[in-house]
Protein backbone atom coordinates (compact mmCIF):
# COMPACT_ATOMS: atom_id res chain seq x y z
CA UNK A 1 0.00 0.00 0.00
CA UNK A 2 0.98 3.34 -0.86
CA UNK A 3 -0.19 5.93 1.82
CA UNK A 4 0.54 10.05 1.00
CA UNK A 5 0.51 12.18 4.55
CA UNK A 6 -0.82 15.49 3.53
CA UNK A 7 0.81 17.80 6.31
CA UNK A 8 -0.79 21.75 6.84
CA UNK A 9 0.45 23.06 10.19
CA UNK A 10 -2.31 24.91 11.88
CA UNK A 11 -3.61 21.42 13.27
CA UNK A 12 -0.73 20.59 14.61
CA UNK A 13 0.55 20.51 18.28
CA UNK A 14 0.69 22.99 20.54
CA UNK A 15 -0.64 25.68 17.60
CA UNK A 16 -2.50 28.09 18.88
CA UNK A 17 -1.60 31.34 17.08
CA UNK A 18 -0.59 32.75 13.70
CA UNK A 19 3.39 33.56 15.20
CA UNK A 20 3.64 29.87 15.54
CA UNK A 21 3.33 29.32 11.82
CA UNK A 22 4.63 32.28 10.19
CA UNK A 23 8.15 31.98 8.70
CA UNK A 24 8.95 35.45 9.67
CA UNK A 25 8.65 34.89 13.41
CA UNK A 26 10.80 33.35 15.86
CA UNK A 27 7.87 30.94 17.56
CA UNK A 28 7.79 29.31 14.37
CA UNK A 29 10.99 27.52 14.67
CA UNK A 30 9.70 25.25 17.69
CA UNK A 31 6.62 24.47 15.48
CA UNK A 32 7.90 23.29 12.68
CA UNK A 33 10.17 20.91 14.85
CA UNK A 34 6.57 19.80 16.17
CA UNK A 35 4.84 19.66 12.91
CA UNK A 36 7.81 17.18 11.76
CA UNK A 37 7.37 15.04 14.81
CA UNK A 38 3.84 15.15 14.16
CA UNK A 39 4.47 13.45 10.43
CA UNK A 40 6.32 10.88 11.49
CA UNK A 41 4.36 9.83 14.15
CA UNK A 42 2.08 9.44 11.14
CA UNK A 43 4.59 7.63 9.37
CA UNK A 44 5.65 5.42 12.05
CA UNK A 45 1.69 4.92 12.28
CA UNK A 46 1.38 4.07 8.49
CA UNK A 47 4.30 1.40 8.24
CA UNK A 48 3.31 -0.29 11.23
CA UNK A 49 -0.66 -0.37 9.90
CA UNK A 50 1.36 -2.28 6.25
CA UNK A 51 2.07 0.28 4.24
CA UNK A 52 5.08 -0.25 1.91
CA UNK A 53 5.22 3.07 0.90
CA UNK A 54 4.89 6.37 2.45
CA UNK A 55 5.42 10.04 0.52
CA UNK A 56 4.63 13.21 2.72
CA UNK A 57 3.28 16.64 0.84
CA UNK A 58 4.40 19.51 3.20
CA UNK A 59 1.33 22.05 2.82
CA UNK A 60 1.71 24.95 4.57
CA UNK A 61 2.73 28.19 3.40
CA UNK A 62 5.27 28.43 0.87
CA UNK A 63 5.54 24.05 1.84
CA UNK A 64 8.67 24.26 3.00
CA UNK A 65 7.83 24.01 6.72
CA UNK A 66 9.01 19.96 7.68
CA UNK A 67 12.30 19.32 8.38
CA UNK A 68 13.61 16.97 6.11
CA UNK A 69 16.87 15.98 8.16
CA UNK A 70 14.54 15.04 10.76
CA UNK A 71 12.50 13.03 8.96
CA UNK A 72 11.67 9.59 8.85
CA UNK A 73 14.15 8.09 6.36
CA UNK A 74 11.58 5.29 5.02
CA UNK A 75 9.17 8.66 3.70
CA UNK A 76 10.07 10.73 0.99
CA UNK A 77 9.45 14.48 0.98
CA UNK A 78 7.70 16.71 -1.75
CA UNK A 79 8.50 20.27 -0.74
CA UNK A 80 8.47 23.11 -2.20
CA UNK A 81 6.27 25.41 -4.41
CA UNK A 82 4.50 26.10 -6.80
CA UNK A 83 3.84 22.80 -7.94
CA UNK A 84 0.84 20.83 -9.68
CA UNK A 85 -1.31 19.76 -6.97
CA UNK A 86 0.04 21.89 -4.00
CA UNK A 87 -1.24 20.41 -0.75
CA UNK A 88 -1.81 17.01 -1.97
CA UNK A 89 1.32 17.26 -4.40
CA UNK A 90 1.63 13.31 -5.15
CA UNK A 91 -1.72 11.93 -5.66
CA UNK A 92 -1.05 11.31 -8.53
CA UNK A 93 1.20 8.62 -8.18
CA UNK A 94 -1.03 5.74 -7.03
CA UNK A 95 -1.77 6.70 -3.38
CA UNK A 96 -3.98 3.99 -2.51
CA UNK A 97 -4.72 6.59 0.92
CA UNK A 98 -4.42 10.09 2.66
CA UNK A 99 -3.46 11.38 6.01
CA UNK A 100 -4.00 14.61 6.75
CA UNK A 101 -2.24 15.90 9.61
CA UNK A 102 -2.01 19.41 11.33
CA UNK A 103 -5.50 20.22 9.54
CA UNK A 104 -7.72 23.32 10.29
CA UNK A 105 -11.95 23.70 10.00
CA UNK A 106 -12.65 26.11 7.40
CA UNK A 107 -12.94 29.63 7.28
CA UNK A 108 -15.85 31.40 9.41
CA UNK A 109 -16.15 28.37 11.70
CA UNK A 110 -16.32 28.57 15.87
CA UNK A 111 -14.07 27.13 18.24
CA UNK A 112 -11.48 26.78 15.69
CA UNK A 113 -7.71 27.58 15.50
CA UNK A 114 -7.14 29.43 13.07
CA UNK A 115 -10.31 28.85 10.85
CA UNK A 116 -9.11 30.13 7.02
CA UNK A 117 -9.86 28.34 3.40
CA UNK A 118 -6.60 28.99 2.08
CA UNK A 119 -5.90 32.59 2.55
CA UNK A 120 -7.13 34.56 5.80
CA UNK A 121 -6.83 37.84 4.21
CA UNK A 122 -8.61 36.60 1.04
CA UNK A 123 -11.29 33.88 1.23
CA UNK A 124 -14.14 33.94 2.88
CA UNK A 125 -15.72 30.92 1.76
CA UNK A 126 -16.18 28.31 -1.03
CA UNK A 127 -18.07 25.94 -2.75
CA UNK A 128 -17.78 22.90 -5.01
CA UNK A 129 -20.92 21.96 -6.87
CA UNK A 130 -22.83 24.24 -4.27
CA UNK A 131 -21.03 22.21 -1.02
CA UNK A 132 -19.34 24.38 1.08
CA UNK A 133 -15.79 23.26 1.62
CA UNK A 134 -12.37 23.76 3.21
CA UNK A 135 -9.12 23.12 2.69
CA UNK A 136 -10.29 19.56 3.83
CA UNK A 137 -12.91 19.39 1.42
CA UNK A 138 -10.88 20.79 -1.32
CA UNK A 139 -8.29 18.24 -1.43
CA UNK A 140 -10.16 15.83 -0.36
CA UNK A 141 -11.96 15.95 -3.50
CA UNK A 142 -8.51 16.05 -5.37
CA UNK A 143 -8.04 12.69 -3.63
CA UNK A 144 -11.15 11.28 -4.84
CA UNK A 145 -10.54 12.03 -8.04
CA UNK A 146 -7.72 9.61 -8.16
CA UNK A 147 -9.76 7.10 -6.43
CA UNK A 148 -7.47 7.86 -3.15
CA UNK A 149 -9.89 8.20 0.36
CA UNK A 150 -8.86 10.04 3.41
CA UNK A 151 -8.75 7.48 5.61
CA UNK A 152 -7.53 9.78 8.78
CA UNK A 153 -7.38 13.31 9.57
CA UNK A 154 -5.39 14.69 13.20
CA UNK A 155 -6.26 18.54 14.12
CA UNK A 156 -8.85 20.00 16.49
CA UNK A 157 -11.85 18.88 17.48
CA UNK A 158 -13.50 21.00 15.08
CA UNK A 159 -11.51 19.94 12.00
CA UNK A 160 -11.95 16.98 12.99
CA UNK A 161 -15.45 17.06 13.11
CA UNK A 162 -15.81 18.84 9.70
CA UNK A 163 -14.27 15.99 8.14
CA UNK A 164 -16.23 13.07 9.81
CA UNK A 165 -19.40 15.32 8.59
CA UNK A 166 -17.70 15.37 5.45
CA UNK A 167 -16.16 12.51 4.28
CA UNK A 168 -17.70 9.69 6.87
CA UNK A 169 -16.27 7.43 9.02
CA UNK A 170 -12.27 8.70 8.88
CA UNK A 171 -10.32 7.93 11.52
CA UNK A 172 -9.70 10.98 13.95
CA UNK A 173 -7.12 11.93 16.27
CA UNK A 174 -7.98 15.23 18.08
CA UNK A 175 -4.67 17.11 19.46
CA UNK A 176 -6.13 20.21 21.16
CA UNK A 177 -9.29 21.75 21.89
CA UNK A 178 -9.88 24.72 20.50
CA UNK A 179 -11.97 27.52 22.56
CA UNK A 180 -11.67 30.19 20.26
CA UNK A 181 -9.64 31.14 17.21
CA UNK A 182 -6.20 31.39 19.26
CA UNK A 183 -7.01 29.49 22.66
CA UNK A 184 -7.30 25.82 22.75
CA UNK A 185 -6.64 23.04 25.49
CA UNK A 186 -3.28 21.51 24.16
CA UNK A 187 -1.78 17.82 24.93
CA UNK A 188 1.98 17.11 25.30
CA UNK A 189 3.84 16.06 21.66
CA UNK A 190 4.63 12.84 23.93
CA UNK A 191 0.65 12.45 24.29
CA UNK A 192 -0.06 13.25 20.70
CA UNK A 193 2.35 11.77 19.25
CA UNK A 194 1.45 8.39 20.75
CA UNK A 195 -1.77 9.14 19.15
CA UNK A 196 -1.16 10.06 16.08
CA UNK A 197 0.98 6.95 15.42
CA UNK A 198 -2.05 4.85 17.23
CA UNK A 199 -4.16 6.48 14.19
CA UNK A 200 -2.83 6.56 11.58
CA UNK A 201 -1.49 2.56 12.63
CA UNK A 202 -5.58 2.04 12.77
CA UNK A 203 -6.29 3.62 9.81
CA UNK A 204 -4.37 1.95 7.38
CA UNK A 205 -5.17 -1.41 8.79
CA UNK A 206 -8.92 -0.80 8.05
CA UNK A 207 -7.69 0.70 4.80
CA UNK A 208 -5.72 -3.23 3.87
CA UNK A 209 -9.28 -4.80 5.17
CA UNK A 210 -11.30 -2.97 3.08
CA UNK A 211 -12.84 -1.09 5.97
CA UNK A 212 -11.90 3.05 5.40
CA UNK A 213 -14.09 5.60 4.10
CA UNK A 214 -15.12 5.93 0.24
CA UNK A 215 -13.18 8.20 -1.64
CA UNK A 216 -14.84 11.86 -1.69
CA UNK A 217 -15.90 12.22 -5.47
CA UNK A 218 -18.06 14.99 -6.98
CA UNK A 219 -20.05 14.89 -10.39
CA UNK A 220 -18.41 16.59 -13.17
CA UNK A 221 -18.32 19.14 -14.09
CA UNK A 222 -17.53 21.01 -11.60
CA UNK A 223 -18.20 24.64 -10.12
CA UNK A 224 -15.65 26.36 -7.39
CA UNK A 225 -17.37 29.49 -6.19
CA UNK A 226 -14.93 31.96 -4.34
CA UNK A 227 -16.37 34.47 -2.11
CA UNK A 228 -13.74 37.07 -1.40
CA UNK A 229 -13.16 39.31 1.48
CA UNK A 230 -13.59 42.43 -0.69
CA UNK A 231 -14.62 43.68 -4.25
CA UNK A 232 -11.69 44.70 -5.38
CA UNK A 233 -10.15 40.94 -4.83
CA UNK A 234 -13.49 39.70 -6.70
CA UNK A 235 -12.74 42.31 -9.13
CA UNK A 236 -8.73 40.71 -9.72
CA UNK A 237 -9.61 37.21 -10.43
CA UNK A 238 -12.63 38.00 -12.67
CA UNK A 239 -9.88 38.80 -14.71
CA UNK A 240 -9.70 34.74 -15.60
CA UNK A 241 -10.92 34.63 -19.10
CA UNK A 242 -12.85 31.40 -17.77
CA UNK A 243 -14.04 33.00 -14.72
CA UNK A 244 -17.80 34.14 -14.27
CA UNK A 245 -18.52 37.01 -11.94
CA UNK A 246 -21.54 36.03 -10.42
CA UNK A 247 -22.56 38.46 -8.06
CA UNK A 248 -20.73 40.76 -5.63
CA UNK A 249 -17.84 39.28 -4.09
CA UNK A 250 -18.10 36.00 -5.77
CA UNK A 251 -16.59 34.77 -8.54
CA UNK A 252 -17.22 30.96 -9.92
CA UNK A 253 -15.41 28.71 -12.87
CA UNK A 254 -16.81 25.83 -14.15
CA UNK A 255 -14.06 22.97 -14.87
CA UNK A 256 -14.49 19.24 -16.80
CA UNK A 257 -12.68 17.63 -13.62
CA UNK A 258 -11.57 18.13 -10.21
CA UNK A 259 -7.86 19.04 -10.77
CA UNK A 260 -8.73 21.22 -13.35
CA UNK A 261 -11.24 23.48 -10.78
CA UNK A 262 -8.39 22.69 -7.77
CA UNK A 263 -6.34 25.18 -10.55
CA UNK A 264 -8.81 27.04 -10.96
CA UNK A 265 -9.29 28.17 -7.39
CA UNK A 266 -5.97 28.42 -7.28
CA UNK A 267 -5.80 30.99 -10.07
CA UNK A 268 -8.50 32.56 -8.78
CA UNK A 269 -6.83 33.55 -5.51
CA UNK A 270 -3.55 33.68 -6.62
CA UNK A 271 -4.67 37.05 -8.93
CA UNK A 272 -6.77 37.73 -5.94
CA UNK A 273 -3.50 39.36 -4.18
CA UNK A 274 -2.81 41.68 -7.10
Amino acid sequence: MKILIAADMEGITGVVHADHTNPSHAEYGRFRRLMTADVNAAIKGAFDGGADEVIVSDGHWDNRNILIEELDSRARLNSGSPRPFSMVEGIDSGVDGVIFVGYHARVGTANAILDHTWSSGRVDGVWLNSQVVGEIGLNAAVCGHFAAPVIAITGDQTACAEATALLGAVETVIVKRSSGRNSAECLSPEVTQDKIRKGAKRAVKRLAAGQAAAPFRLEAPITVAVEFIRCEQADAAAILPVAHRAEGKRVEVTAEDMPGAYRAFRALVGLASA
